[in-house]
């Protein structure tokens, strides 16, 4: 008698509805008001039933957290320049374009707007890129700051622009955040004060 073994299927069912799903948050919120985003309006979107969105995410809050962490983890490559200068110089070009987008600025501002975990679904992998980059330059001896400060110095007025100005982020600007955030590791008196030679 032959044995049936159950095969899954690799971008099976599960696969297609999510990424339907996710299309589907996508296309709304660069369409309308956050506030009209219901489960039973994405679903009929992607065209899948509203217990099937409803099962897997459970609220619109955790949808847009979804489709944020997706959309924001690796749309931004870490580069490698051969320093640190140069690697976070091209790094917040990438992120100032990305946030230029009128599409991905209104899915984050959708994603905030949802509830205390959307700042951290749109910034979690970008977290995570600074602190890549920090640490390559740490492993070649250079100067480094904490991942807190690039994020301070950086990501923060990236995003508040991005987000609460209608300026947008030039590339001469977004050099100069880098060139603070050096000129005050240049600045740092080491532990235990200055050393005399």
């Amino acid at each position: 008698m032959a044995e049936t073994t159950a095969q899954t299927r690799p971008g099976g069912r599960s696969a297609k509805v999510r990424a339907a799903v996710h299309r589907a948050v996508e296309e709304l919120v660069a369409e309308g008001p956050a506030e009209a985003l219901t489960i039973p309006v994405v679903a009929a979107r992607a065209g899948v039933h509203a217990t099937t969105v409803y099962r897997r995410w459970g609220s619109v809050a955790q949808l847009l957290n979804d489709v944020a962490t997706s959309r924001f983890s690796g749309d931004v490559v870490v580069p490698d320049t051969g320093s640190l200068a140069g690697d976070l110089e091209r790094w917040v070009g990438d992120v100032a374009t990305d946030l230029a987008d009128p599409d991905v600025l209104a899915l984050m501002r959708a994603t905030i707007g949802s509830g205390p975990g959307g700042g951290s679904a749109c910034t979690g992998d970008r977290h995570a890129q600074l602190g890549a980059i920090i640490e390559r330059e740490q492993a070649r001896g250079g100067e480094v700051p904490s991942v807190g400060t690039a994020v301070d110095t950086l990501l923060g007025p990236l995003y508040y622009r991005a987000i609460f100005s209608a300026e947008p982020a030039s590339g001469e600007w977004a050099r100069g955040l880098v060139a603070t955030l050096l000129a005050a590791i240049q600045c740092r008196v080491p532990p235990g004060g200055p050393t005399s030679r």
